[in-house]
């Protein structure tokens, strides 16, 4: 199998996988009746920014594409969220930054809150070999709020918000380019993970495992699913985020993915707007 070397023109396309499944996945939420979440989407030359009024988390409200070419914009970007009452964040990668680009969120009292690292392997045609009592497959309609507690739970969220949770990922179910998984430890509802597909790109999108039945080869089997289903769809690429160092990229490497870059999250000063007040 002949991995691709990491290369300017790799790098853009798989920060432009994320941009895709986000403007998919925000797009979707946002056509529930009567936009509940308060979704707002806007370009800015070739950055996109996110809003979202009732889920104040950072990855929720983030900007994803900018590049040195859009430096400025950076004035119309923070104006974007703050006049919705919000501090958004930027997230810059290595492909598109520059000197003058970092000086300018410096200078507007953004600092580098943190590092992200974006990974990418190849698709497999063979059929996954999971491990003993390991079972994934494709989430049936009736089963979101089962996936909404899986998910709060797997990723230590208050379970109480499953079903705010259900109602943001039952809007992918049948939405082209998305799958969505569940997983079983001997027969247990144990995770979930979820997948889309674009332009020959797989991005692994979320996935987590209740604490009782990690380190019983879940996540391994939730990669070679989604490897395997990129290849069934003809895909190139399969890309997914992890924190760096974490566990969730050392499943990544054992399963071949390789690193494509580590990105950096730019946040605002809680007092940046009242100095430039």
């Amino acid at each position: 199998m002949q991995y691709p070397v990491v290369t300017q023109a790799l790098a853009r396309r798989l920060a432009q996988s994320e941009t895709d499944y986000m403007l998919s996945r925000m797009a979707a939420i946002r056509e529930r009746e009567g936009n509940p979440e308060g979704i707002e989407v806007q370009t800015f030359g070739q950055a996109t920014a996110w809003y979202a009024r009732t889920m104040p988390w950072g990855g929720f409200n983030t900007v994803k594409g900018l590049t040195f070419e859009d430096t400025r914009y950076v004035d119309e970007i923070i104006e974007f969220y703050r006049e919705r009452g919000r501090r958004g964040q930027f997230e810059i990668v290595p492909s598109g930054c520059s000197g003058e680009l970092l000086r300018a969120l410096a200078e507007r009292g953004f600092y580098q809150s943190a590092f992200h690292t974006t990974m990418y392997g190849m698709p497999r045609s063979p059929e996954p070999d999971f491990a003993e009592g390991i079972t994934v497959r494709e989430i049936e309609a009736g089963e979101f709020a089962l996936y909404g507690r899986l998910h709060c739970l797997g990723t230590g969220l208050d379970v109480s918000g499953a079903p705010h949770v259900a109602a943001n990922n039952q809007v992918l179910f049948g939405r082209p380019g998305w799958r969505i998984y569940l997983g079983f430890v001997d027969g247990a509802p144990a995770g979930a993970a979820s997948m889309y597909m674009h332009e020959g790109v797989a991005s692994c999108t979320f996935a987590a495992t209740l604490p009782e039945f990690r380190r019983r080869g879940l996540q391994a089997a939730f990669l070679q699913k989604r490897m395997h289903e990129a290849a069934l769809n003809h895909c190139e690429l399969v890309a997914a985020q992890c924190a760096y160092a974490s566990a969730s990229q050392k499943n990544m490497e054992r399963a071949g993915f390789r690193i494509g870059y580590t990105r950096a999250t730019w946040s605002e000063l809680h007092d940046a707007h009242i100095k430039q007040g």
